[in-house]
This record gives C-alpha cells, sequence and structure tokens, in this order.
C-alpha cells in the first residue's frame, strides 16, 4: 500500500493559534502512525496580507510544536502558471462566464423578492451567487470588458454538471469521509446535483484581485503534491464538494478527507487569527509546553 501523504497549509497572514495547532498536529500524527509522509505548504495567495516574516514566525511555531516536513515547503505564489492553465481549460469548455458585480451588486440581487423562494442558504463562499451575469449576451460582455470594467470568473455549475454527463452522473460521485462533518456526516459523501446548483451556486474560481480561488487552488495543489488525505477544519466541510467536482471536470484524484472539531474560545465562538491570547507565540512566553498544549486540545 502507498503511503500516505497528509499536509498542513496555513496562510501566513497573522500568528498561528490554538485551532491551528490542533490541525496541523491531528495531520502530524496520523502521517507518523501510519509511518506516511507530512508536507508544509504556504498559502499565500493574499500578496497584500501575507508576509515573509509571518511565515517564518509560523514555521517556528511548528517546529516547536516538534512537527519536521519535506523540503523545500510549497507556496502557491510560485503556482500562478498552473492555475492560470486550469482556468484556461474550464474556459475553452465553455464553463466559465466574466462575472462584473461588484459586492454591492450581490447584495441587492440577494435582497430582492425571489419567487417560491425564501431566504438563501450559505453556502461554502456565503449565499449562493445569484446569477446577476450569467446570462449576459457575447456582445455585452465584451463591451464591458472593453470598458475596463474588473470581473471576476465563475464556474457555471449547471453547466459543469452537464459536462460531467449530468445530475445523474455527478450523483454518482462521491468522496470519503473519515473525520466527521458538523452535522456527523461521515463514511461515502455522494454528491447532491441539487446542492451543488442551489447552495453552492456559481462559484468564483478567480476574482478581480487574486489569479485564482481557494476552491481551485487547493484542488489543484493537492493532486500536485499527492496529498492522499485532507485533514481540516469542519467548517470547510461544505466545501468539499466543490472540490470533489473540480477533480472531476479536472481529471485529478480524489483524497479522503478528515474534517475535524474546531477549536473554541469560551464563549464558544471559532478561534481567529485576531485572538492574540490565543496564538502559539503567546502561549510559548507563557512558558506552556508543546506536551501541555496537547493535553490542553485533548490530543
Amino acid at each position: 500500500m502507498a503511503a500516505i501523504v497528509e499536509r498542513f497549509a496555513p496562510s501566513p497572514n497573522g500568528a498561528l493559534h490554538l485551532g491551528h495547532a490542533f490541525s496541523a498536529l491531528t495531520a502530524w500524527d496520523a502521517a507518523q502512525k501510519k509511518k506516511g509522509r507530512f508536507l508544509v505548504r504556504i498559502e499565500d495567495l493574499d500578496r497584500q496580507r501575507c508576509r515573509p516574516e509571518l511565515e517564518a514566525a509560523m514555521l517556528e511555531d511548528l517546529r516547536w510544536l516538534g512537527l519536521n516536513w519535506e523540503e523545500p515547503v510549497l507556496r502557491q505564489s510560485e503556482r500562478f502558471e498552473a492555475y492560470t492553465d486550469a482556468l484556461a481549460s474550464l474556459e475553452q469548455r465553455g464553463l466559465l462566464y466574466p462575472c462584473f458585480c461588484s459586492r454591492k451588486d450581490i447584495d441587492a440581487a440577494l435582497s430582492a423578492p425571489q419567487e417560491g423562494a425564501g431566504a438563501a442558504d450559505n453556502g461554502p463562499d456565503g449565499p449562493a451567487y445569484p446569477g446577476v451575469c450569467r446570462n449576459l449576451s457575447e456582445p455585452e460582455r465584451a463591451n464591458r470588458k472593453a470598458s475596463g470594467a474588473k470581473f471576476a470568473l465563475r464556474l457555471d455549475m449547471r453547466k459543469a454538471i452537464a459536462a460531467l454527463g449530468g445530475g445523474g452522473v455527478v450523483a454518482k460521485l462521491s468522496f470519503k469521509e473519515i473525520g466527521q462533518g458538523p452535522n456527523g456526516e461521515k463514511g461515502r459523501i455522494n454528491l447532491s446535483p441539487e446542492q451543488l446548483v442551489e447552495r453552492c451556486g456559481d462559484i468564483a474560481l478567480a476574482r478581480k484581485d487574486f489569479p485564482t480561488s481557494y476552491h481551485l487552488a487547493v484542488t489543484l495543489d493537492d493532486a500536485h503534491q499527492g496529498v492522499t488525505i485532507v485533514t481540516r477544519g469542519e467548517d470547510l466541510f461544505g466545501a468539499t464538494p466543490i472540490h470533489r467536482l473540480l477533480q472531476a471536470l479536472l481529471g485529478r484524484p480524489t483524497p479522503h478527507y478528515r474534517h475535524h472539531r474546531l477549536i473554541r474560545d469560551d464563549l464558544g465562538r471559532r478561534l481567529a487569527k485576531r485572538d492574540k491570547d490565543k496564538a502559539l507565540a503567546a502561549l510559548r512566553a507563557e512558558g506552556i509546553s508543546p506536551e501541555q498544549l496537547r493535553e490542553q486540545l485533548s490530543l
């Protein structure tokens, strides 16, 4: 049997906290138990917020936890060509369209009365995009581009499903959950074409100021690195059907997924990088040892 490959993929836009430690240690422990490989990937697409000194501090925190990984570390900022090629492939197949909507435009469309519908359920990127630009004519799109209007590239979810053979074929696509989703989901999870259309909607795969989205980048990078198990928080469980769909569209392999519980503060809120008192550097300064931190996290 091939060795398992686990990874931890932080963004260097702030300090690592207890939640990051829990995810990294969960992946590391699983790799060690199976004598597998452990990788670190730096997700530094946001060139304005991601900084080298924050990356260096993150790697220092991980070493303090007792982790080591294969070198060199992969950085998403070095992978723009791969993302561009994948976007071009999808665009050539007619699966992408330009979206000229601002956040204000989208909010206005979502707040308008919807025939036969209540409030939109939140998907992995918030409420599903209402499709304002989906039906623009080609001349209108060309005119807007010529005027210099900025645009995102969205995946036409209905066309993507049709390109794979239709809803019946997509419903046979699945991924294996070896952890647990937020509602107790585990085992073999089948894709729901209806959920992809109604809840995920026409997701953005590249934005005005980003050459790719998280969804596209993580799908391509996990395949590029040969990751066999994706360990991450249960808050990303809802994004996994999108990643499975992209794997099918782009001919990439499907890893297993281990979604884990989130680490929360005393008020039950999920930890964020703004919670400086829970940052690993702050805990280290207080004299907490890696062993004590593991005990605190029930590892």
